[in-house]
Order: C-alpha cells, then sequence, then structure tokens
C-alpha cells in the first residue's frame, strides 16, 4: 500500500501529534508500506499565533494538489485540522478521492480557554471539516463519545502505542545525572508549559520533595520566576526523557482537556505511576488497571499514586503496542476504487517525478529519537 499522510504536525515540531505521526510511519514502514507524508516543512510557512514553535503552511493549495497527484497513492489520511488538512480535504472532494481524517486535539478547548471562543462555533467548524471523512479516527472510547454528542460521524476508535524498549522499567526510581541527588518523592511533569495544559495545578501542589517539568511554551518564563524551586529541564532528547522518566516517584498529568496523553505511557512504561484528574485521556489511559489515581483533589491523587507499585504502571503500559495500534490504523483507510488507481509508473520515472518537486519525498525515518514530546 502506498499511503499519503497530510498533517500539519511535523517534525521539528514537539508534541504528542508528532512523536505519534512519527512513530506510526516508522511501523508502517517496517510493515512494508510507502508512507509519502506532506508537511510543513515542504512549503512557505509562517509561525502560528500563539504558539511560535509551530509552522503552519500559506496557501499550499496548488502545490499539495501537485504533490498528491505526483504520489498517486492508494490512500489518503488527513491527520490535522489546519492549512495542509483544509487543502487536502479540497483536493479530495474536487478529485472525488476518498479519505479518512483524525481528531488528535480538543482545539475547541483550547481556543476557549485562550481566547474565549464558545466551544460551539469551533465545533461547528470542525464538523464541517471532518463531515466528508470516510473515517474520523479519535483516540479513545471517552473522545469517540464526546464527539457522537457533538453531531460527528463515521468515528472510529484508534488507540495509541508506546514503545517499551526506549521507555524501559525503571524497578526502582533512579537518578538523572543533570539534576543531581533531588529530595524524594521526585513529582513530574512533561508536556506543554501552556495554560491549556494547566500546568499550574502541577506546580502549586502542596507535595513533599521535589518537583521537575520537562517543556517549553509561552508561560515558561513567568512560572520560573513564579516558582523558582522547581527544576526546568526544557525539551529533552528521547533517551535523556527516559532517563527523566525513570527518576521520577510520581507522574503529574494536570490537563483536563487532552484527548489521550502520550506521556502518560510513557511514564508509566518507565514504572512511573501516574496521579490525574478523572477526565477523557486518563479515564482511558489509566483504566482500573490501578497504574495510578485518578481524583478531582490532585493532591489526594498524588498520595494514592505514591502507594502504586511500579511493576502495575508498566505493566499498564505494555498492553499499548503500536503493532496493534498500526494494523488498526490500516484497517480504518480507505483504499481509492480500482477505476481512479493510475498504473505505477516504473522505478526510475516515478522518481524523477518524485524529484521534479520541491520537497517531496517518500519520507524514510532513521531510527535516530526526535526531542521530547511536550
Amino acid at each position: 500500500m502506498k499511503l499519503v499522510l497530510v498533517t500539519d504536525a511535523w517534525l521539528p515540531q514537539v508534541n504528542g501529534v508528532v512523536s505519534t505521526l512519527v512513530e506510526l510511519v516508522r511501523q508502517l514502514q517496517a510493515r512494508g508500506d510507502e508512507v509519502v507524508v506532506i508537511q510543513p516543512g515542504q512549503f512557505h510557512t509562517r509561525p502560528c499565533p500563539g504558539f511560535p514553535g509551530i509552522a503552519l503552511a500559506l496557501f499550499p493549495g496548488r502545490q499539495l494538489a501537485r504533490m498528491v497527484d505526483a504520489a498517486n497513492p492508494d490512500a489518503i489520511h488527513i491527520a490535522t485540522e489546519g492549512p495542509l488538512g483544509w487543502a487536502a480535504r479540497s483536493h479530495c472532494l474536487r478529485r472525488g478521492l476518498p479519505f479518512t481524517t483524525a481528531f488528535h486535539t480538543r482545539f475547541p478547548e483550547i481556543l476557549q480557554t485562550m481566547l474565549r471562543v464558545p466551544l460551539s462555533w469551533s465545533y461547528a467548524l470542525l464538523r464541517r471539516f471532518h463531515r466528508p471523512s470516510s473515517g474520523v479516527m479519535v483516540p479513545t472510547r471517552g473522545v469517540l463519545d464526546l464527539l457522537e454528542q457533538r453531531g460527528f460521524g463515521k468515528l472510529r476508535e484508534w488507540t495509541h502505542g508506546v514503545d517499551t524498549r526506549l521507555f524501559a522499567l525503571a524497578p526502582e526510581a533512579t537518578e538523572f545525572p543533570p539534576l543531581g541527588h533531588l529530595a524524594r518523592p521526585v513529582s513530574l511533569y512533561v508536556g506543554r508549559v501552556a495554560a491549556e495544559k494547566n500546568i499550574e495545578a502541577f506546580l502549586s501542589l502542596d507535595v513533599p520533595g521535589s518537583k521537575v517539568v520537562c517543556g517549553v511554551g509561552p508561560l515558561k518564563t513567568a512560572l520560573q520566576e513564579r516558582y523558582p524551586n522547581v527544576h526546568w529541564l526544557g525539551v529533552l532528547p528521547r533517551q535523556e526523557l527516559a532517563q527523566v522518566y525513570a527518576a521520577a516517584d510520581v507522574f503529574v498529568f494536570p490537563c483536563r482537556n487532552e484527548t489521550f496523553g502520550q506521556v502518560m505511557l510513557e511514564a508509566m512504561a518507565c514504572g512511573v505511576p501516574v496521579a490525574s484528574y478523572p477526565v477523557h485521556g486518563p479515564l482511558q489511559v489509566l483504566g482500573d488497571a490501578g497504574a495510578g489515581a485518578m481524583r478531582e483533589d490532585l493532591r489526594e491523587a498524588w498520595f494514592e499514586a505514591l502507594k502504586v507499585k511500579r511493576h502495575a504502571a508498566r505493566a499498564r503500559a505494555q498492553q499499548f503496542s503500536w503493532g496493534r495500534a498500526t494494523t488498526l490504523f490500516a484497517s480504518f483507510l480507505v483504499l481509492f476504487p480500482p477505476r481512479q488507481r493510475k498504473p505505477r509508473p516504473s522505478p526510475l520515472n516515478a522518481a524523477a517525478a518524485v524529484r521534479s518537486l520541491p520537497g517531496m519525498e517518500a519520507v524514510r525515518l532513521s531510527h535516530k529519537r526526535h526531542p521530547a514530546v511536550e
């Protein structure tokens, strides 16, 4: 199978969506599938307002259409609802090509938090975006139920996975050398330092020991000044991030509007129990497996999570297989009808056609790990 994956979120961006898509592409390639990734780095871009680390493609319609046609794929998946996503949607509708989409991020809640945009407005726009999709992939049953209530259709529950080799079990909390010896217990937050992540619920938590933050974002400078006793690590390579997880005693996940929460899986894979609110994301990732604690009182959840055995957290993470997630993703794709598939050009001519388009290439991911995900 040859897949065109269109995404507004890609390296060098640092977030959970990028981490998920990078691993998905790697897994598909390992199965023998070819994946052509169309992403912002192939276009003229401008920083996203309010998110300077995210680049948005400027007027990508014509170039994207040429890239999709040149790729001659068997299926198209549109991963995000940004400029590239809308351009790909328009091209597919013009050509009568089926496509699937995904709902990775609860943008309506983010826009409500940041700009006071009514939820009904944002969800109406997203319903319009996803309506022609042959299947809308969502990460958990909770998000599926939420979108059903909002009038979305053709929803497909697509769970994610975790690299349990990179994020290996630490039977006991270790030390991360750059931090030196920290007072125990060590509480860890990994993610974007932004209002929509509700990070201050973690920073202000009245618990003993030390607090560590991995991540960057618009609030980092101000929060560093307000919480000088917190250890701020910024963005780390994935291998180092795994060491930070292994050094933690409790992972605190304070976000209330997450669709999944990949960082929870990574922490659990290293044996770190999770403390969170009982909301979408944690409810599905933690479940009732005893891998952490969910309470409306986050401090109470923290103390309960501290009692969880590290092997129990690891066991829950092992239930999230990337092999299963990739097979499920592929099963939801909709292949073009035979009449809409062009004969494949010879390998030599195909390579020449690809090279004729700036930035157009089938992505072959190396095993070099990208930076820590927010």
